[in-house]
């Protein structure tokens, strides 16, 4: 139960805490309701204002759309304005562009090209408004005189500054010397930049405008050199630049063919003049140059040919230097027009459109290339007519050209890619025309060598080295300097079956190329073999025209040394070893055998020496006048056939000193020993009353006279 003064103290607080509740309440209530006041006021005034900007906006909206409707009224009073400014320049603007259209494009080419723009736009304008008007026949009169002031100054730009590349600039750009390891670029730059640059601009602009205005194409503004372009240097001649260029749009393939070719055939009939002359320089150069030094340089020259034929010609001062150089200068040109002709087509996809380059390129090298080939006919020509004369030695010209041809002719097929097929046959044809020239020069040679005549009168008196044989060994040397070309120039002929060298199925193609080089190795030392045995055999003929045998002995014997040595000096005997491995013991053995058939001619004279036919004499015994004559006719015979020999061998000639020496050696051993003994075998026998008319010579006097053989000057 609780306490009476707790629970009266618990109301208390619970009224208390009423009361303050109370309070609460009723300032709530008082708060609200100012709350509601205010919110009363506020809604009132949004109602005013919406009220009155609905009052404003009712007044400002036709205002407004009048302001809108004037603007729109004075920009169309603008926009006709303009138009009607615009219309009325097309009106003046051939009397605008006259004058620089009449004085023409030289010297300010953008602002010349602009006038043309104008004129474009003109055309245009009164073509698609007013056609029947006489100011488009104006305008376009104004432009055909543009275009004519264009094409003119293209011509006129190509013609003043297109120049022959100077002649050391080209053989700098062949790389003439060798002794360079490493050969710096040689640019050619047949342009100034900037005029190359204005070409370029004028080219473009044909290839894009130059069309019949009257198709109604749109036309395109021309690129002004205020627009950023790439510049491009001189033109490296080992590579084409790229065509990256300006090219016409597609919608713009329709300009005048006529226009077209008119400045293509204008580029190439000027740039081919200047090709042409700079080919004319360089050998008109190579001429003066090598006349006044006497130095002659070739890349597939390397040795001065030399008159190799069966039957000498008469000298002639000069010739063989004059011949020399024309060789030179001709394989020196074919070399600087690969280089040109690459050269122009780079500078040529600069200016002309893509499609058309080759074509143009094609009619640019024409007159160059077929120059050139008519040169190579002309030699080839002179060749056939030296070989009718017998002059083999025309064939030596054929051979540097040949080997030079064969090694450009790759650069040739790269650089004459994509032209005509007749252009690109002229080289292989040349090609063809002097192996068959050169192989039918080779296999006349060989049989000239076996059927030169036998007469007295071309025969050495002294039995030296005949003519033929020293001819022929130089001849066969000078092929050593071109033993790939030689042997591929027999390939082509296929004469394997004349050598009896049977073909690899692998290496009969009708291009020398194909042919293996051991193969034509092999050919090249089957071919010096026949010469060689063909000489021996002609030799062998020859040698019957002497009535004496040791001399015919003599003249074997010395052109067979003069062969073996000829053939160990230079690399002749590895190449007919190839073929024949016993050459040199033959040729040794040949000039032995010459040897003893020359020391059988002292066999006359050394048979007086003999005791043969002759009694067994004693000291002291008293000899009958028959033995006395017979001893008597002993010693005479000895002399008389010394005097006679040394008399008569003095005269002839052993050129080879080493030959020489042994020959007479050996000979002087057999003499002096026989006579030696002769001597001794009657020196008690009392013959004669006067031994001296008898013993004329001591053995000393005999070795002296023997030594001074073969000697003219002794």
């Amino acid at each position: 139960m609780i306490p009476t003064e707790d629970a009266s103290a618990r109301k208390r607080e619970i009224e208390e805490k009423l009361k303050q509740e109370q309070e609460t309440l009723a300032f709530i209530r008082e708060n609200l309701e100012k709350s509601d006041q205010l919110t009363k006021g506020m809604v009132s005034i949004l109602s005013s204002f919406e009220s009155r900007l609905m009052q404003l906006e009712n007044s400002i909206i036709p205002v407004h759309k009048q302001t809108e409707n004037l603007q729109r009224l004075q920009e169309n009073v603008d926009k006709t304005l303009s138009c009607m400014d615009h219309v009325i320049s097309y009106y003046h603007v051939a009397k605008d562009t006259d004058k620089i259209i009449r004085e023409g494009p030289t010297g300010r080419l953008d602002e010349y090209l602009a006038c043309i723009a104008k004129i474009q736009k003109a055309v245009e304008y009164f073509q698609d408004n007013n056609p029947d008007s006489p100011e488009l026949n104006l305008v376009k009169a104004r432009f055909e005189k543009g275009k004519e002031s264009l094409e003119a100054e293209f011509r006129g730009l190509l013609t003043r500054y297109s120049k022959p590349v100077p002649p050391i600039l080209i053989l700098d750009a062949i790389g003439v010397d060798e002794e360079l390891e490493v050969q710096e670029e040689v640019t050619l730059e047949h342009l100034p930049e900037a005029v190359l640059q204005d070409i370029i601009i004028i080219s473009g602009w044909l290839v894009e405008y130059g069309r019949n205005q009257g198709q109604g194409q749109r036309v395109h503004r021309v690129r002004m050199r205020g627009a950023p372009r790439t510049r491009r240097g001189p033109t490296p001649v080992h590579r084409h630049r790229s065509s990256e260029k300006r090219r016409p749009s597609p919608s713009m393939r329709f300009y005048s063919s006529t226009i077209l070719y008119d400045f293509m055939n204008v580029y190439f009939q000027i740039r081919s003049n200047q090709l042409d002359r700079s080919i004319k320089g360089l050998k008109e150069h190579f001429r003066k140059s090598s006349a006044s030094s006497g130095i002659l340089y070739s890349p597939a020259v390397q040795t001065k040919r030399k008159d190799t034929p069966t039957k000498k010609a008469p000298k002639r001062p000069g010739k063989d230097d004059v011949l020399d150089i024309e060789i030179d200068s001709y394989i020196h040109c074919i070399s600087a027009f690969v280089k040109l002709a690459q050269s122009e087509y780079a500078l040529l996809s600069e200016i002309i459109p893509e499609h058309h380059q080759k074509k143009t390129f094609d009619s640019l090298i024409q007159e160059a290339l077929d120059n050139l080939m008519l040169e190579g006919d002309n030699i080839v020509s002179a060749a056939r007519k030296a070989i009718l004369r017998h002059d083999y030695s025309a064939v030596l010209t054929i051979f540097p050209i040949l080997r030079h041809l064969k090694q450009t002719k790759p650069d040739f097929d790269t650089t004459l890619q994509g032209t005509a097929a007749s252009t690109k046959n002229k080289l292989p044809t040349l090609i063809t025309s002097m192996e068959t020239t050169g192989a039918k020069a080779l296999e006349e040679f060989a049989d000239s060598i076996k059927n030169d005549p036998d007469k007295e009168y071309n025969m050495p008196k002294d039995g030296t080295v005949h003519e033929l044989t020293s001819n022929a060994i130089l001849f066969l040397q000078q092929l050593l300097d071109f033993q790939e070309t030689a042997g591929a120039m027999l390939a082509s002929q296929v004469l394997g079956d004349t050598y009896n060298i049977p073909l690899d199925p692998r290496e009969t193609s009708s291009s020398a190329s194909s042919y293996s080089s051991e193969f034509s190795r092999r050919l090249l030392s089957t071919y010096i073999c026949k010469v060689l045995g063909n000489l021996q055999l002609n030799l062998l003929s020859k040698s019957k025209v002497y009535e004496d045998q040791a001399l015919s002995a003599i003249f074997l014997h010395n052109n067979y040394n003069y062969i073996l040595k000829s053939l160990e000096k230079s690399e002749l005997i590895q190449l007919v070893a190839v073929t024949n491995k016993k050459v040199e013991s033959s040729y040794r053995e040949l000039i032995q055998q010459q040897i003893q058939v020359y020391q059988r001619s002292w066999y006359k004279v050394t048979e007086h020496l003999t005791d043969r036919n002759m009694p067994a004499f004693q000291p002291g015994t008293k000899l009958k006048d028959k033995e006395r004559q017979a001893i008597k006719d002993k010693f005479k015979g000895f002399n008389d056939g010394l005097e006679e020999l040394c008399k008569i061998q003095k005269g002839w000639a052993i050129p080879d000193k080493e030959q020489r020496d042994f020959i007479r050696q050996a000979q002087r051993k057999v003499v002096s020993e026989a006579y030696k003994a002769f001597l001794q075998r009657y020196a008690n026998i009392s013959f004669t009353k006067n031994p001296e008319k008898y013993h004329k010579y001591r053995p000393d006097d005999v070795e002296d006279m023997i030594e001074r053989l073969f000697d003219t000057s002794a």
